[in-house]
Order: structure tokens, then C-alpha cells, then sequence
């Protein structure tokens, strides 16, 4: 079996490593925040190119912290993309506002940056885009519409540790950048985890305190906050595994690389990289019309795919009430119903990739199939 995922291979090249840091954790008994979480903020932030890093227990309550310290509430919308994890929403709605959606670009799967001033009412507040699948969003017309209407951008970089966008590492761009570090990210912890990256020191000092009650003196709270706390285990972990992050996110891009000189011609259409941009490749994500067929093809071959997303954020039952309907986001729904992730991480052998690529190639030989336009 080829996994799409395998973090048991990642664990053993760097066992002794994680061994040592989970012991010293043990040993220092620091398991809530603590110097291993500092330690790996100021690591982390030094990495994206940001002044300071927050660390909290999600991705989900980054984008949840990051949206209330920039006063993100009640009756605000914020914009973003209708095609991504549904934790993007719920953030937004955790807030008290309104998620407003605009669709895809078709190539990069990102916000379409020609349609984010349609979408501006006196309401909003912010525009959140999604960095998905490892390749940045447009950020140089994102920031000037957001400047022009004085607005808020809050980068949702869940899954592209270490992107870049002309040269700059995405989460650093907009005013707040938030990452998760679950445990299938290109950084993941060995449990939940998160962070919110910033320049600013106001918004990284509200953070602080909303991640832990409110608080900066024991019992004393100055704010109405969360447990959103990090532990210090997986800032221990993470810090080890951030050494290794550009090795591994090398070999992503390797991978890729070699599956598109597999793949060329053969009816698939392959992931597009925008020139602007540093994929890192956190799905390598296929596309077609017969995405079904495809799927079932592989896993009778042992090989296991996955589907990110199969059902756009404005058609889940739970966000009904945004009052969206079928056709809204044209581009997201068809992507939604053709995208296919191919198993891709670092430790994944030249033979595995050519395994794969043989199995597609036959999958679309037998569909008769064509590239999805």
C-alpha cells in the first residue's frame, strides 16, 4: 500500500531526535506553554520572516484569535474563499460575523483576486485568503484593495509552511498569518497546534492574552479569553521538526516535479504554479472529469488518494443559513467534483512515484479521457 500520507516514515528518520525533546519535556514537567513553546515562537516566527509568533493549540483558533484582535465581531463580514476546510468559516462565524464567499481562480484554486471589491459592503471588515494546497494566494492585489477600503487581511496559511510570494514566506504579507501544525501539515505536531504570526505587537499581545484567559497575571483577566494554550510538548516537537522543514519541503517540490514528467500527456490535468509563487506542495492535487474513476483505479492498485474538498464550504448543510445556493461559486463546485490529491511526502521512494504514475496513467487510458477544461 502507498499511503497518501505517512507519518510513521517521517517519525523514524528523526526518531532520536523527537525522543530527546518529548523526554526533555517529561523532565522539565513544563507541559502547558512553558520555554519550549517561547523557544519555537521565536523560532517559527524568525522563519516566516515575521517579528513574533503565538503559539496556541489550532489552526482553528489562530484564525479564531487572529479575527478578534482585529476587532472582527458581531454583524462584520469577512471575505474569503468558498474552497478550503471548513475551519475558515467557523472561525469567521466564531466571531460573531459573516463569512462572504468569492470563487476560485481555476489554476491556483485561491481567491479570484478580479472579484473581492464585488463582494465589499459597509460591513466588512477583513479579507481572509487561503493559501491552499501550498501555493500562496495573490497577495499584491489582495493588499491593495484591503488598503484602499481599509481593511484587514489575515492570511489562513494552515497549509503552506514555508510558501513564498515573490520572495516573501506567506503569513508574514497580510497583518496576521495563521498556521495549523496538525499532525498531516508539511510542520506537524505530534497532536493539535497552531500559531499566529505577526509584525504587529498589539495584535500578538491581545493574542497572548485571549489564548489564555485573558490573563497575564495569574487570576487576573483582563479580557474575556480561551483556553487556546499550547503545549509545551508539541513545542517541543516542533522545534525539532522546523530544523528539518526546507529538507522536506525540497523534496515535496522534487516529488512533484517528477510527477509531472511522469504524468506529461497523459489526459490528467496536472497542479499549475502561479510565477509569482513558491509551491510547497502540501497536496499535489490532479484534476478531471472522471476523478471517480480515477480514485477507484488506485486503490484497487493499493494506492491511496484523497479529496480536498468534496463539498465547497457554502453547500455543507451547517452553513445553509448564508443563504448560498448551487451555481453560487461556479468554479469552486466544479472543482470540488474533479479534484484528486496523489500521495506525496518526503520520504516517498522514486519507485512509489513511478507506481503511482503508472496507475493514473492506466486509469486514464481506460476513461478515454481528456484534460478538464
Amino acid at each position: 500500500m502507498i499511503p497518501v500520507l505517512d507519518l510513521k516514515a517521517q517519525y523514524r528518520t528523526i526518531k532520536s531526535e523527537l525522543d530527546a525533546a518529548v523526554i526533555r519535556v517529561l523532565e522539565n514537567a513544563q507541559f502547558i506553554l512553558g520555554p519550549e513553546v517561547a523557544a519555537f515562537e521565536n523560532e517559527f516566527a524568525g522563519y516566516c520572516g515575521a517579528a513574533e509568533a503565538v503559539g496556541v493549540n489550532s489552526g482553528t483558533s489562530a484564525l479564531h484569535l487572529a479575527l478578534l484582535a482585529a476587532g472582527i465581531g458581531s454583524d462584520d463580514e469577512v471575505i474569503t474563499s468558498p474552497f478550503t476546510f471548513i475551519a475558515t468559516a467557523a472561525a469567521i462565524v466564531y466571531t460573531g460575523a459573516r463569512p462572504v464567499f468569492v470563487d476560485i481562480d481555476p489554476a491556483s484554486f485561491n481567491m479570484d483576486v478580479t472579484r473581492i471589491e464585488a463582494a465589499i459592503t459597509p460591513r466588512t471588515r477583513a479579507i481572509l485568503p487561503v493559501h491552499l494546497f501550498g501555493q500562496p494566494a495573490d497577495m499584491d492585489p489582495i493588499m491593495d484593495i484591503a488598503r484602499r477600503h481599509g481593511l484587514v487581511v489575515i492570511e489562513d496559511a494552515a497549509q503552506s509552511h514555508g510558501a513564498e510570494y515573490k520572495g516573501r514566506r506567506v503569513g508574514s504579507i497580510g497583518e496576521m498569518g495563521c498556521f495549523s501544525f496538525y499532525p498531516g501539515k508539511n510542520l506537524g505536531a505530534c497532536g493539535e497546534g497552531g500559531a499566529v504570526v505577526t509584525n504587529n505587537a498589539a495584535y500578538a499581545r491581545k493574542i497572548r492574552l485571549l489564548r489564555d484567559w485573558g490573563s497575564e497575571r495569574k487570576y487576573v483577566h483582563e479580557l474575556k479569553g480561551y483556553n487556546y494554550r499550547m503545549e509545551g510538548m508539541q513545542g517541543a516537537i516542533l522545534r525539532v521538526k522546523l530544523r528539518h522543514l526546507e529538507k522536506w519541503t525540497e523534496a515535496r517540490r522534487a516529488h512533484a516535479a517528477r510527477y509531472g514528467e511522469l504524468l506529461e500527456d497523459c489526459g490528467v490535468r496536472l497542479p499549475e504554479v502561479m510565477p509569482y509563487g513558491r509551491h510547497v506542495y502540501h497536496v499535489y492535487t490532479i484534476r478531471g472529469a472522471d476523478r471517480d474513476a480515477w480514485r477507484a483505479e488506485l486503490q484497487q492498485h493499493e494506492i491511496q488518494t484523497g479529496i480536498h474538498y468534496p463539498v465547497p464550504v457554502h453547500l455543507q448543510p451547517a452553513y445553509a443559513d448564508l443563504g448560498y445556493g448551487r451555481g453560487a461559486f461556479p468554479v469552486a463546485e466544479q472543482a470540488a467534483a474533479q479534484v484528486l490529491a496523489l500521495p506525496i511526502y518526503p520520504e516517498m521512494t522514486g519507485s512509489q512515484l513511478e507506481e503511482v504514475a503508472v496507475a493514473l496513467r492506466l486509469a486514464a487510458t481506460r476513461a478515454h479521457l481528456s484534460p478538464a477544461v
